[in-house]
């Protein structure tokens, strides 16, 4: 069982006030021992390893709440469209070539950019989850997978049974780093009477919710001619909300769909950057965090994105809402907590998301000793404001080292890139021929 001692400034997330310049993080095993400022380990803890950085911020860990991670395979190939051509006429012709093999690279790609970025903790929906799974087990990281299902089309049927098997197979893998949700896509892919098949299996198994809700005007205007309702509105009347369920998005939202998602605790997973490059339009984040729903931040894929940076995610989402509503809402250390803290809530982790005596070793370092960090007013504030991927140095998830001095240490990056680079290439070759 191996035990570290990390001295550095402390951020950990507990309360806007605390912060320790010159602090200590003690680790042993896969949990936080002591937090606080230098030389309060306890007595007689005799760590393997120090990690001396006193330039840089221990933190927890940056929680993704929605990806889909194997879309780096997708990253810059249907670029400035709109949702509904991009999906209908780009994306999806292309995910229908890939294979099972394709799916793990991507994943495994999106895992290294993950990792490098500070992201220890992922929510992601896509198909051939036993390959995300898998590619996390090896990356050594923390994800929450559900197979994505379109119970509209043809393999509707299939991806309720992939889901029930991802369950048997994958939940609480890796020491309880994998566990597993279920995936219905949206409200305007999947009908009622699927819908309510898919919750009522969730709670059998006991496991959550991970849809996209009222991510555009064009989503909103399929189910009002439909059903005469809103999505958030149609999903309460057909009972699929209470239990735990995330939904990604939520953009477009009546005062009425609000109030249901704080009722039923419904958890929104945010994306701002996607939602922007999309035209999808702009979530009521200041007005949902205002009425109690828990809210943390995604990426979406990196075909919509492109990236799966969430610093620059932090930045968009605070500089988002304050054009929209005024300058003084989502402060730096409300961001963080999206980032961090409401991460964690909103994917149902209880120990994860802060740095807490107790809670799981999953923490990273930002190196402040370089000129954009300088002065150091607001360390919140550099790092929502500031912060970029390339300024993460340690990376550590159950207690162990995924990435020290930048170097990843579980994946093999170039042979990862290689690998991505050949399989996207030879599927986009399918299509120009």
């Amino acid at each position: 069982m191996s035990k570290f001692l990390i001295r550095a400034m402390v951020l950990p997330m507990t309360e806007p006030d605390v912060f320790y310049p010159q602090g200590e993080v003690a680790v042993e095993g896969d949990r936080i021992v002591s937090v606080g400022e230098k030389g309060s380990a306890p007595p007689g803890f005799r760590p393997d390893r120090i990690l001396d950085l006193p330039d840089d911020v221990v933190m927890p860990g940056l929680i993704n709440t929605h990806t889909h991670a194997a879309m780096t395979l997708l990253r810059s190939y249907a670029d400035d469209l709109p949702l509904m051509p991009w999906l209908n006429e780009k994306v999806w012709p292309f995910e229908d070539k890939l294979t099972a093999e394709d799916i793990y690279w991507g994943t495994a790609l999106a895992l290294c950019e993950m990792i490098r970025s500070g992201t220890t903790t992922m929510l992601d929906m896509y198909a051939s989850m036993d390959q995300v799974a898998e590619a996390v087990l090896h990356a050594g990281t923390r994800a929450v997978l559900s197979r994505g299902m379109i119970g509209n089309g043809p393999n509707g049927k299939l991806a309720l049974q992939e889901s029930l098997d991802l369950v048997k197979q994958y939940h609480g893998a890796g020491e309880g780093r994998v566990l597993v949700m279920f995936g219905p896509h949206a409200p305007y892919t999947c009908s009622g009477e699927y819908l309510q098949l898919v919750k009522a299996e969730a709670d059998r198994l006991g496991v959550g919710i991970h849809i996209h809700v009222a991510e555009t005007l064009d989503e909103i205007k399929i189910i009002q001619d439909q059903y005469g309702k809103t999505p958030v509105q149609w999903l309460e009347g057909l009972g699929i909300f209470g239990g735990h369920v995330v939904a990604a998005h939520c953009v477009h939202l009546t005062p009425e769909d609000r109030e249901i998602l704080a009722r039923r605790q419904v958890c929104v997973a945010h994306n701002p950057e996607s939602n922007m490059k999309l035209h999808s339009g702009t979530a009521p984040i200041p007005e949902l965090r205002a009425e109690g729903v828990v809210v943390g931040l995604g990426t979406d894929g990196a075909s919509s994105n492109n990236n799966l940076d969430l610093f620059g995610e932090m930045r968009s989402a605070a500089f988002q809402q304050k054009l929209r509503v005024d300058s003084t809402v989502l402060p730096a250390y409300e961001v963080l907590e999206m980032a961090t803290v409401g991460g964690a809530r909103t994917l149902g982790l209880k120990d994860v998301g802060m740095l807490a005596p107790g809670f799981k070793a999953d923490l990273i370092t930002i190196d402040l000793d370089q000129p954009h960090f300088y002065p150091r007013f607001s360390i919140p504030a550099h790092l929502v404001y500031v912060a970029h991927a390339g300024d993460v140095r340690t990376v550590m998830v159950d207690g162990k080292l995924l990435m020290e001095d930048r170097k990843l240490l579980t994946m093999d990056v170039k042979k990862v890139c290689q690998e991505a680079e050949t399989r996207a290439k030879r599927i986009s070759a399918l299509f120009e021929a």
